[in-house]
C-alpha cells in the first residue's frame, strides 16, 4: 500500500498539475504561467554538495556535476523531463547529486531548449550535440532520464545505433513516454486515475514539439523503433501512470526483440515517483544505483 507521503502528493497533483494536463487550453496556460517563475540552476544545497561548471553547447546551457571528493570514474548523462514544455527542477537536482555522489560519476545535465518556442530539430540538434560529446569520453558512459528526459534517452540511444555512433553501457529511465500516439485503450483508463497526467493536455505537448512529425515516428514514439539496438535498460513505472500501460507493452515488445529490459513496477505508484520525497523512492534509487553501477 502506499505511503502517506504518497498519497498526499498524489491529492496535490491531482488539485494543481492535474489542471495542465486535462486540455490544450490548460496545458499553454500552465506553460504561461510557470515560464517566468521556472529556474533551471541548482538549488544552494546541491550546489554546496558538489563541483558545478557550466558551458553553452548551441547557446544552450549545459551543467557538468562532479562529487567534491573527486574522482569521478563514470560518465553520466541525465535527461529531465517535464513534457518537453518545463524546465528541470530542484527533484531533479537532488536525483543529480545522488547519483555523482553514490556513482562516484561526472553527470552531464543538458538544459534543452523547449516547446512549444522550440520544436523537434532543434531540441535534438542540441541533445545530439551534447550525446557526441559525451560519448567521445574514454570512461563508461551510461544515461538516464524520466518521464520526457527518458523518452528522449531511448531515442538518442536508437538515433545512435542507427548513425553508428557509441552506444551507452546502460540505461535508467523513470517514468519514461515511450509512445505517443496515446491511442491504447488501457492507457485511456489509466487517465482516470493517474493524478497528474492527462491524454489531451499529452497529446498538445507531443503536437508543439514534434516539428510536423506523425506521433508513431520512432523519435517521437520510441517504443516503434528498432529495440533489437538497446544496452540492458531498467525502467521503473507506476500503476497510477497514464503512461504505464504503454510501458509494459515496450518492455515486452523490447524483450522479445532480444534486449534486456527490467520493468520495475511501483503499485499504486503515480509518475516519476523515484524522484519523489517519498518512502518508496528510497528503495528504487537505491535499486538504480546499483543498475547503473553494473
Amino acid at each position: 500500500m502506499p505511503s502517506l507521503k504518497a498519497h498526499l502528493f498524489a491529492f496535490i497533483l491531482k488539485n494543481t498539475r492535474k489542471k495542465a494536463f486535462r486540455s490544450a487550453d490548460g496545458l499553454h496556460a500552465w506553460i504561461a504561467k510557470s515560464r517566468p517563475k521556472q529556474d533551471h540552476c541548482p538549488p544552494a544545497k546541491i550546489a554546496q554538495r558538489l563541483v558545478i561548471e557550466t558551458r553553452a553547447v548551441q547557446a544552450f546551457p549545459v551543467y557538468e556535476a562532479w562529487p567534491k571528493s573527486g574522482g569521478a570514474t563514470r560518465r553520466v548523462l541525465y535527461l529531465h523531463g517535464g513534457a518537453y514544455c518545463f524546465e528541470m527542477t530542484p527533484f531533479h537536482w537532488n536525483l543529480v547529486a545522488e547519483l555523482a555522489e553514490r556513482l562516484d560519476a561526472q553527470v552531464t545535465v543538458p538544459i534543452y531548449p523547449l516547446a512549444p518556442e522550440h520544436q523537434f530539430d532543434v531540441i535534438y540538434g542540441m541533445a545530439r550535440a551534447v550525446y557526441q560529446d559525451v560519448m567521445a569520453d574514454e570512461r563508461e558512459v551510461v544515461l538516464a532520464g524520466d518521464s520526457a528526459g527518458g523518452n528522449m534517452a531511448l531515442v538518442l540511444t536508437l538515433m545512435a545505433a542507427e548513425e553508428g555512433w557509441k552506444l551507452p553501457s546502460r540505461l535508467a529511465l523513470l517514468s519514461p513516454s515511450v509512445d505517443m500516439t496515446l491511442k491504447n485503450p488501457a492507457t485511456l483508463e489509466a487517465a482516470k486515475r493517474d493524478p497528474w497526467l492527462d491524454v489531451d493536455g499529452g497529446r498538445e505537448s507531443v503536437r508543439i514539439y514534434a516539428g510536423g512529425l506523425e506521433f508513431s515516428d520512432w523519435r517521437i514514439s520510441p517504443a516503434y523503433g528498432d529495440l533489437t539496438a538497446l544496452p540492458p535498460t531498467l525502467v521503473f513505472s507506476g500503476t497510477r501512470d497514464l503512461l504505464y500501460p504503454d510501458t509494459e507493452v515496450f518492455a515486452q515488445k523490447a524483450t522479445k526483440a532480444g534486449a534486456q529490459v527490467e520493468l520495475v513496477t511501483g503499485d499504486g505508484m503515480i509518475h516519476v515517483w523515484p524522484l519523489l520525497p517519498i518512502p518508496e523512492a528510497r528503495a528504487a534509487r537505491d535499486r538504480m544505483v546499483a543498475f547503473l553501477a553494473g
